[in-house]
């Protein structure tokens, strides 16, 4: 059974998917891909993993570096969860460009090219936004291209994330 618990952001209302043991989904309101990972049949009601990611919100959004991740429960092919784990590695602060992602890919699987295309197809589907920090992978030359909630709040969100940081190397 899938449940859903809307957060209020100051970005917009997110809505926040659940099974009973992991965060499954994380969507601001009017996202690309908002609900395409529920089966369809939820209950709107908190659940300990959606708590754990309400708490993982609070502390981001207050301009904070979460020190823990909420269960996840990541669903897609072996690229996008190839893709999707590697965004996890992604440092709180920084970017890499979908360029670099695809030229990992194809050093670990010891072949030569890497379609970044491909490697933006499944950045563009990550369900579990913001904890799994899709908005932090740009264009090359740092441009900011694509995201699911919208260039306004992948802007914001990069800036959060860079105050933050450079609030937390002054402790």
């Amino acid at each position: 059974m899938d449940y859903i618990q809307e957060y209020n952001s100051p970005l917009g209302s997110i809505t926040i998917a659940s099974d009973e043991a992991s965060v499954t989904g994380i969507w601001f309101e009017n996202s690309r891909f908002f609900s395409k990972a529920l089966s369809g049949k939820y209950i709107n009601q908190a659940t300990a993993a959606a708590e754990q990611a309400v708490h993982w919100l609070d502390i981001y959004f207050n301009n904070k570096i979460p020190d823990f991740t909420p269960p996840l429960l990541l669903k897609g092919t072996d690229f996008r969860m190839t893709v999707w784990k590697m965004l996890l590695d992604i440092p709180y602060g920084e970017t890499v460009s979908y360029g670099d992602i695809a030229k990992a890919i194809a050093k670990r699987r010891g072949i030569e090219k890497m379609s970044a295309q491909a490697v933006g197809n499944a950045v563009g589907h990550n369900p579990i936004s913001i904890i799994v920090p899709c908005h932090r992978v740009v264009g090359s030359k740092g441009s900011l291209t694509g995201y699911g909630g919208g260039i306004k709040r992948k802007k914001e969100l990069l800036r959060l994330e860079s105050n933050a940081a450079a609030l937390a190397k002054l402790k």
